[in-house]
């Protein structure tokens, strides 16, 4: 581990050197006070970089609070950025080797081709470039972390079927996913949130799983906030992927059974019903449909398996509509979609995607590098008569923002087709 740290230290190190030499190219001609101004901020934000990769050597970073991995964070973001920007000089040294070992063979003393104009021009030229592309991305990725990350959106949605009973025409749901709560440093993100989820008056509020990183211990300044959330006909839950903590090294098994029981614990505390491989009835005006919720069921990138459809499905022949949680939405692509048993499922809701937290969204075009992983990963599906809506996620995990895909609160109305 520590040699792994050594050699991104060193990395780091190469690359801020590099930088700092293209701010030199291409600030050689500004007055001296604009030369000062800028190499004080360079060098102070390379300081940071550097330290904080030199405390990440000693103090392992998922043991940071969240002040601490918000500065790293950034930290990683403009040092990757520096990273792109620095390979167009790289482009320079290459060229410049070729035409010393050219020299080697035609006898060319080699400071005769350093001295050339066009080589200062071309240097210039590639540290403007490298600049540019470190400044820009740099920009929008900080933006997406500090107005991004909580740039919430409504998504209104249809769903019509003529399976659905007359009493539920025009019933309204909130579908909330991922939150991810260990990654806030406040509670504020969620109250504004929840503000506006209550705002839209719903029937019914489901949250499909990913309510923290790795640990329960991430609810505990959010516990009052989940309270917020309530609606005439219940607020329902499930669990995703990282509500096990899979993905943390625990101290004994027994630790990580400890902290599931008290995830469930803190939900049931907070007035939400928590569905684990079961249905459960949703009842207006004498008639009824059902809401199915299973564990995490993953169809891609060896997810785990814990759902059991079966035991959820059961005993719900007799609903003419029928409501899943689900959390990954490959669950519905190789499951529920495809196996007949399953056809009398009218509308699964999935989350999990994020969106990646990074793409583009304008009228008529979407697009995400997540798409390549996911077949279905934001917005409304339809295969004959199914439903998947697959939401972007209320929170953030691994980059602290979203940039173009921004956090979502979805409301869903029934409509009889």
């Amino acid at each position: 581990m520590f040699i792994r740290f050594l050699i991104f230290f060193i990395l780091i190190v190469l690359v801020e050197l590099y930088f700092l030499q293209a701010l030199k190219t291409i600030s050689a001609d500004y007055a001296p006070q604009k030369r000062k101004i800028i190499f004080i901020i360079a060098y102070s934000l390379a300081g940071i970089n550097i330290l904080i990769s030199s405390v990440a050597m000693f103090y392992p970073p998922p043991e940071w609070n969240g002040l601490l991995r918000f500065i790293s964070s950034a930290a990683l973001i403009l040092f990757v950025c520096k990273l792109i920007g620095s390979s167009f000089l790289l482009i320079d040294d290459v060229i410049r080797l070729f035409r010393w070992l050219a020299s080697l063979f035609n006898k060319t003393p080699h400071h005769a081709i350093e001295e050339g104009t066009n080589q200062i021009s071309r240097l210039k030229f590639l540290s403007y470039l490298a600049v540019t592309f470190t400044v820009i991305p740099a920009v929008s990725f900080l933006y997406g972390m500090v107005h991004g990350a909580y740039k919430y959106r409504v998504h209104k949605v249809k769903v019509s079927s003529p399976n659905l009973p007359e009493a539920f025409e025009g019933f309204k749901m909130v579908q909330l996913s991922d939150m991810h709560c260990g990654s806030f440093m406040s509670p504020d993100p969620l109250i504004k949130a929840f503000n506006i989820v209550m705002d839209q008056k719903p029937d019914a509020i489901f949250f499909t799983g990913d309510l923290v990183n790795n640990e329960a211990n991430e609810t505990e300044m959010h516990i009052e906030t989940y309270k917020m959330l309530k609606a005439p006909y219940g607020v329902y839950s499930i669990l995703g992927n990282h509500d096990y903590g899979d993905y943390k090294q625990w101290e004994t098994p027994e630790h990580k059974i400890e902290n599931l029981e008290k995830l469930k614990d803190i939900q049931t505390q907070s007035g939400w019903r928590l569905l684990m491989n079961e249905h459960v009835p949703i009842e207006k005006d004498g008639q009824k449909i059902a809401l199915l919720g299973i564990e995490n069921w993953g169809g891609n990138l060896r997810f785990p398996r814990y759902g059991k459809l079966d035991n959820a499905h059961a005993g719900t022949e007799g609903y003419p509509f029928k409501i899943l949680l689900s959390h990954d939405p490959s669950h519905w692509d190789v499951q529920v979609s495809q196996e007949q048993k399953y056809n009398d499922i009218d509308l699964t809701l999935s989350g999990h995607t994020h969106g990646m937290q990074f793409g583009i969204e304008i009228p008529g075009f979407k697009w995400s590098p997540v798409q390549y992983i996911y077949k279905h990963w934001a917005g409304l599906y339809k295969q004959d008569n199914q439903y998947l809506y697959v939401n972007r996620g209320l929170g953030f995990l691994g980059y602290p923002g979203r940039l173009g895909i921004w956090p979502e609160i979805t409301v869903i109305e029934l409509t009889r087709a």
